[in-house]
């Protein structure tokens, strides 16, 4: 069998499961089974698959074809330029959280705190694009803390980046010119109608708060000013329909400057407080 057909078969196969982007999906993993550049694909199309490559191209279209995320099957995942490591310990960088990074990069900081920091993609990416700049990522999981300082060293930023284990602010200590999150804003309602790349293969801790998707805003609101520097700003994700209700939270808590950002598709994407003190 040739690369083509074989690339022809596996996009077939895909498709009769439901992925979405079948073509893209198949091209990936016949890259990475080949261990060449995707870009080179169809450099190699017509020649014969050595027996080893088909058989680690037949085993990840089988896995993607149940749905395991292209990201866990070659072990990285592209965001804001960069490759970061993802398991299914931490939830896959996502294009639309790059509407958060643009925001904080709007202005200069000295100090960041990254609430609930997964991979470590928002921190390790602000601390890249601020070469003077330190920070703070939090997370519950010790597993991915462990995700996200190897992050921090892939991308040469570990002696700016500490990764601690923790609950929001419990083992936060300092003040900071920006405070950052994209904690689990689904709700649990919702939860029954992702697509089962999220439900059955990302944590679900970070991806629902097991309520009304709104608890982790509600604690940012309320203790981070103890945490930010006068002028410092809290940005966060959240999802599309939340703006009206994460605002009336804020605004609840006496924040001041606040607004409401749209992603690349024009929904409601990130909120930007300024620290009111």
């Amino acid at each position: 069998m040739t690369a083509a057909e074989a690339l022809v078969a596996a996009t077939a196969r895909l498709r009769a499961a439901g992925v979405p982007d079948p073509a893209r999906d198949a091209r990936i993993l016949l890259a990475h089974a080949a261990q060449v550049d995707a870009a080179r694909v169809t450099l190699i199309a017509p020649e014969d698959i050595a027996s080893d490559i088909a058989d680690r191209y037949e085993h990840l279209v089988a896995l993607r074809a149940v749905r395991v995320p292209v990201s866990h099957l070659i072990g990285e995942r592209g965001f804001y330029g960069r490759r970061f490591k993802v398991s299914a310990d931490v939830l896959d960088p996502r294009p639309e959280t790059e509407t958060l990074i643009e925001a904080a990069l709007s202005e200069d900081f000295d100090r960041v705190l990254d609430l609930g920091t997964g991979s470590g993609c928002v921190l390790v990416t602000l601390l890249s694009e601020r070469p003077m700049a330190s920070g703070v990522g939090v997370d519950l999981s010790e597993a991915a803390c462990l995700q996200a300082s190897a992050n921090a060293v892939l991308n040469l930023v570990a002696d700016r980046a500490r990764i601690v284990q923790g609950d929001w602010f419990d083992p936060v200590e300092d003040r900071f010119d920006l405070i950052v999150s994209n904690p689990p804003y689904l709700t649990a309602f919702e939860m029954e109608d992702v697509d089962p790349e999220l439900r059955d293969h990302e944590p679900r801790m970070a991806l629902t708060d097991e309520g009304d998707g709104l608890s982790a805003y509600r604690e940012i609101a309320a203790q981070a000013g103890g945490y930010l520097t006068s002028q410092g700003r809290v940005i966060c994700e959240m999802g599309w329909t939340q703006g009206p209700d994460i605002r009336a939270i804020f605004e609840a808590e006496g924040w001041g400057e606040l607004r409401v950002l749209p992603d690349l598709d024009g929904r409601d994407r990130v909120l930007v407080a300024r620290n009111p003190a």
